[in-house]
């Protein structure tokens, strides 16, 4: 895909973009709902009407009756979520359609279906129910509601596995390895009961006998931006801050989650660093856009990213600038809305209406 942005919007100042951001938000008034992800930009956070985590933006897309136009910012699979979730008469744009996501793209609907086939003696859709993580491209959500399941966020994944449990007897998750293992062991499933489908490996490079006794089957598949963190980066930071909380992201490794004092979504960490008192120090394993604006919210309190040593930017997040914003907002009439068609859009609605009933 090519994109280019108009000189006149790249050569504009800051204040010159806030200044045409807010004329447009002004002329078009309740026609438009600007939904800003944590992981973005702190100057593009502020010129939105909602900011949150995926679940949340989620929830917000469904409920946007009356608006016609929705701006957002974040990547591209969420976009195609809110389309989903959105009527007819309703349009998304993306103000970056370069931004993707890593994670999504490992796994492939091919591989997705092949691995399926192979699984489909051991249970199919009797006794396997698949469960895809939000980061996943249309076609795979799609792929999930055909055959029973429900898409997850780090959010509500502990309620998307009991629910699948309830119904069912295996949970083939996709395709963050790290968000399934930590979630599953959280749930008291055993260890030797998950277990890793490899999709560049023949049949996953799993064993009869390795899937006959799982109860996980996961991806291999992991966010880049969650794995830089260590458990030796949780020794070392508790070494030089006495008393400070240790608190990351659940695509973080088993390792790094079992060292932490707390996990969980962008909102729980978001909140975490809202109610913990003032001089608390918080160590933070996850994007570095949503620590900086956490340790910008609350200066009374020390916040840092929890390394030290790495810059755990999303690179695909950190596309959006207030540049590409403005030029959405005043010739969004000229850009192609993100539009996902039957049947994709049928199926992957039943997997993310599931989603938004379970908590």
């Amino acid at each position: 895909m090519l994109f280019t942005l108009p000189q006149e919007y790249r050569e504009a100042t800051a204040d010159e973009l806030r200044e045409r951001i807010a004329e447009v938000r002004q002329k078009l008034g309740k026609k438009l709902c600007i939904l800003t992800h944590h992981y973005q930009r702190r100057e593009v956070v502020e010129c939105g009407d909602r900011v949150g985590d995926s679940y949340d933006l989620s929830k917000t897309a469904a409920a946007q009756t009356e608006t016609e136009i929705i701006v957002f910012c974040g990547v591209h699979f969420m976009a195609e979520s809110a389309d989903i979730l959105t009527a007819a008469h309703q349009n998304v744009y993306m103000p970056n359609p370069l931004a993707g996501c890593p994670m999504a793209d490992m796994a492939e609907m091919a591989d997705v279906l092949e691995a399926w086939e192979y699984l489909k003696p051991f249970g199919g859709e009797e006794k396997i129910m698949p469960i895809s993580y939000m980061n996943t491209a249309a076609g795979l959500k799609a792929f999930t509601g055909k055959h029973g399941g429900l898409i997850c966020t780090s959010s509500n994944a502990d309620a998307a596995l009991k629910w699948a449990f309830d119904r069912r007897e295996k949970v083939f998750f996709f395709p963050d390895e790290n968000l399934g293992h930590n979630t599953a062991l959280k749930m008291g499933i055993k260890p030797e009961e998950i277990v890793l489908w490899d999709f560049s490996r023949e049949r996953g490079g799993l064993g009869e006998e390795e899937i006959a006794r799982a109860k996980v089957i996961l991806w291999k598949g992991h966010c880049h931006v969650h794995t830089n963190f260590t458990a030796a980066h949780v020794d070392e930071v508790r070494a030089k801050y006495p008393g400070v909380r240790v608190i990351v992201h659940p695509e973080c490794t088993p390792d790094v989650v079992l060292a932490a004092d707390g996990n969980g979504s962008t909102k729980f960490i978001v909140q975490y660093c809202e109610d913990a008192p003032a001089g608390a120090v918080i160590a933070i394993g996850t994007e570095i856009n949503l620590i900086n604006r956490m340790a910008h919210a609350h200066p009374d309190k020390t916040i840092f990213e929890l390394s030290g040593q790495t810059c755990p930017v999303c690179a695909n997040m950190y596309r959006t600038t207030l540049n590409d914003l403005a030029h959405c907002l005043e010739r969004y009439v000229d850009i192609k809305p993100i539009k996902v068609v039957d049947p994709v859009r049928s199926d992957a609605l039943l997997a993310l209406e599931r989603m938004l009933e379970v908590r």
